[in-house]
């Protein structure tokens, strides 16, 4: 009986994830378009929070930066559209590409700082990025301080739906796409290394994994996805400037994974989903102290939940089938010893 419940429990898993993907591929029919452009951003959110996770959740290195990475994949696709005339969804993997080098660079000097030397490392990147995207050389191709606006794509194939329907649909099928490699990636050999090197990095040095080698490419494959996610938000958005990659963007990013679950793939959507509403919701209670609100709600779900959103919905799940397990147990106990009847 309980080999049969082990095995039927895949099955389960992958019919949940097709009715979540079913109902994901319908909302964006039954709201509003502004709610399809607020769920947009959701999805881009997710996959920073992805990348993020990867670099500081699986990898122990701590990074205030990577808005500075966002900015760089959303200006390499507004200035591939806007000044080369590329197609939208050409400048994802130019933006990815883009990022991963950045990311690599960064990763080599980073190599000799840990912990908070770290964290203010990459924190200076995110301070400077906005300065550096104004800077008079490059004025040409980043429109300074006025930023660049990017014309939203239609719906491809004649299909009879909105822009922002249309964008959702793409968005979402790209965070699949990077869901499922990040999935596999830290499921593998690789992922190991990554994990390994977080918890003990003597011990992964001295089974041979080269911890400089593996520490760099995480750095460029966080940037990736970061920079993935910032061409999509552009696209989104349809408009970039300076002034919309301060470093409060970085922040809320660390935010988003803290909340959500450090170190939980899942946890990047519930990371998301606060950082794109919480802040809304607290302007709704309050227009004149937004951020107390935001701040009590930031505290409370780090009290109540210090495991992240995810943490907690595991160990609810868990709590669940541990009831449902031992129920089935006291069903087939009472089974095996209750007398036969004979006809």
């Amino acid at each position: 009986m309980f080999n049969r419940q082990i095995a039927k429990s895949p099955n389960r898993q992958i019919a949940g994830l097709a009715v979540l993907l079913a109902l994901a591929i319908a909302l964006p029919f039954l709201v509003s378009n502004y709610r399809v452009f607020q769920l947009n951003m959701v999805l881009v959110y997710a996959i920073v929070l992805l990348g993020l996770n990867i670099l500081t959740g699986f990898n122990g290195q701590i990074s205030l930066g990577h808005g500075a990475f966002y900015a760089i994949g959303a200006y390499v696709a507004a200035i591939l559209m806007d000044h080369f005339g590329w197609p939208y969804w050409t400048t994802l993997p130019a933006a990815g590409v883009v990022c991963f080098a950045f990311g690599f660079l960064f990763g080599l000097p980073a190599l000799r700082l840990r912990g908070h030397y770290l964290a203010l490392a990459t924190f200076a990147l995110a301070v400077a990025m906005p300065q550096l995207l104004k800077y008079k050389h490059v004025e040409q191709w980043t429109g300074g301080v006025q930023g660049i606006v990017i014309v939203k794509p239609d719906a491809p194939f004649g299909l009879k739906i909105t822009p922002d329907q249309w964008l959702y649909l793409f968005t979402l099928a790209i965070l699949v796409v990077m869901f499922v490699v990040g999935w596999n990636l830290l499921r593998g050999r690789t992922g190991r290394a990554i994990v390994a090197i977080r918890d003990h990095p003597m011990a992964a040095e001295a089974m041979g994994v080269n911890i400089a080698l593996y520490k760099t490419l995480t750095f460029g494959v966080s940037a990736l996805y970061t920079g993935v996610a910032g061409a999509l938000g552009a696209i989104v958005v349809q408009f970039v400037a300076p002034d919309s990659f301060t470093a409060g963007l970085s922040i809320n990013f660390l935010v988003g994974i803290v909340i959500g679950g450090v170190g939980s793939i899942s946890g990047a959507f519930y990371g998301a989903l606060f950082i794109q509403f919480v802040p809304n919701f607290a302007d709704q209670i309050s227009k004149a102290a937004p951020w107390a609100i935001y701040g009590v709600f930031l505290l409370a779900f780090v009290y109540l939940m210090p495991g992240g959103v995810a943490g907690f919905v595991r160990l609810a799940w868990l709590r669940i089938r541990g009831v449902r397990t031992r129920a089935n147990a006291r069903s087939a106990l009472s089974e095996m010893t209750e007398p036969r009847r004979t006809p």
